[in-house]
């Protein structure tokens, strides 16, 4: 019996629209995504991981961990060119590291902002895992807002509003793509945390200054304040004449921190930093980037019924 061509079956039709959303995203990205070879000293090799095309002139974002102490190695794209690469910066703090390969001609990928992924929606994953060049994987968001902590000897960061998908990650996806449905990067996968769950560095603005600064200075200025903490809703008396719902409530100052010098105590509720709203620890890490570092800092504090004007001098944080 032939089938009416004129009523085309809803399922088989909901499944071309999302298999053709998959090879669109492949098509567009896997020419941008790197194999990432690092290599000791001796030009041995020294682990491996995926990379993906930031420019076009041979810039190559990739996970610090995949480069560990590295200095240079190979890089290798799906159209068969491979060639060498120095480690332009590295920051193990936001587990980022930005390589310079040695000839351009690179198809870098379009960027994306991780702020407007929503819990559920399509990403697809393009890394180089166990050797196999250019492996397409795909899944959804499965979780927002979640926190990884890295850093070096002595010192710990918390990178904030990391990414969590269950699209399939293996050994070597390290430093490969995450992808929206239009293919645009919103994220950098960095870790395996179980079977079916990965988690990525999202790409953002705070992102996108990190890597700025490795491309250009080879490192990042990072400022230090010796607090931790934690969101809270705020009382209705500061929510009203602030107009907002919540601020960053300081569980613990660092002995001998800039925090301390500056008075802030336990209990203290920052609200604003130079002038810019806090309601999160993202909202203040997204801060202390760059210029901040080493000038007066002014933080505005609710404690008990008062409204505090305080003053900070960060320091450099350094991740080892």
């Amino acid at each position: 019996m032939q089938r009416d061509p004129i009523s085309p079956d809803p399922e088989a039709a909901a499944l071309d629209a999302y298999s053709r959303t998959l090879v669109d995203v492949a098509a567009a990205l896997r020419p941008s995504v790197a194999s990432v070879r690092p290599q000791n000293a001796a030009g041995r090799p020294a682990g491996s991981g995926s990379g993906v095309a930031l420019t076009g002139d041979g810039f190559v974002v990739t996970s610090a961990h995949v480069v560990g102490g590295a200095r240079r190695g190979r890089v290798g794209f799906a159209d068969g060119r491979e060639m060498g690469f120095e480690v332009a910066g590295a920051d193990p703090l936001s587990d980022l590291a930005v390589l310079r390969a040695e000839s351009g001609g690179l198809h870098p990928a379009a960027l994306g902002d991780a702020a407007g992924l929503r819990v559920g929606q399509l990403v697809v994953a393009v890394g180089d895992p166990l050797g196999f060049t250019g492996s397409v994987t795909a899944g959804i968001v499965s979780a927002l807002g979640r926190s990884l902590p890295v850093g070096g000897r002595g010192r710990t960061r918390v990178i904030d509003d990391v990414i969590q998908t269950d699209a399939a990650l293996n050994p070597g996806n390290s430093g490969g793509a995450l992808a929206d449905s239009a293919a645009r990067l919103v994220g950098i996968n960095t870790a395996l945390a179980g079977i079916g769950l990965g988690l990525a560095v999202p790409v953002n603005p705070t992102t996108l200054t990190i890597l700025g600064a490795l491309m250009r200075d080879g490192r990042v200025r990072r400022a230090y304040q010796g607090i931790a903490g934690a969101s809270r809703p705020l009382p209705p008396r500061w929510r009203e004449s602030l107009g907002r719902q919540s601020g960053l409530e300081v569980a613990e100052v660092v002995d001998g921190s800039p925090a301390q010098a500056a008075g802030l105590r336990r209990g203290d509720i920052v609200v604003e930093v130079d002038g810019r709203p806090v309601e999160a620890p993202s909202d203040v890490q997204r801060l202390m980037v760059g210029a901040v570092v080493d000038r007066f800092l002014v933080l505005r504090v609710a404690r008990g019924n008062s409204l505090l004007t305080l003053t900070a001098i960060p320091d450099e944080l350094r991740a080892a």
